[in-house]
């Protein structure tokens, strides 16, 4: 079992950053490739992001390529999601998931365990 606890969220101005945390507790968390995905009002959940277990690789939705960096620390057991040059299209809740797999992964259905969410509303 991974407990997941995301934090970091919060309101920001167009054009702004937000860096979100993702701390796992559990099983060993250095094994689990990690992914962000978000879910925008009246909209299904999407994905932003996914990183493997060491960090050497990671993917992006083509909507945060360039202004999102995925990144993770496995001595903190904490993974983060950088968002610069935010838009209030990203404006949704975040959701931390990790996968028994080790290799990243953009579907819901291949992550096993998934935080509670964290609000980012991006203002125009």
């Amino acid at each position: 079992q991974v407990h997941l606890v995301e934090s970091g969220g919060g309101l920001v101005q167009a054009g702004g950053s937000l860096r979100l945390s993702c701390a796992a507790s559990g099983r060993t968390f250095s094994n689990n490739a990690m992914g962000w995905f978000r879910q925008a009002p009246g909209k299904g959940r999407e994905f932003v992001a996914t990183i493997n277990w060491s960090g050497g690789s990671a993917y992006y939705a083509d909507s945060v390529k360039g202004r999102f960096t995925i990144s993770r620390d496995n001595a903190k057991n904490t993974v983060y999601l950088q968002m610069n040059s935010l838009k209030p299209e990203d404006t949704a809740v975040y959701y931390c998931a990790a996968r028994s797999s080790s290799w990243i992964g953009d579907t819901q259905k291949s992550y096993d365990y998934w935080g509670q969410g964290t609000q980012v509303t991006v203002s125009s």
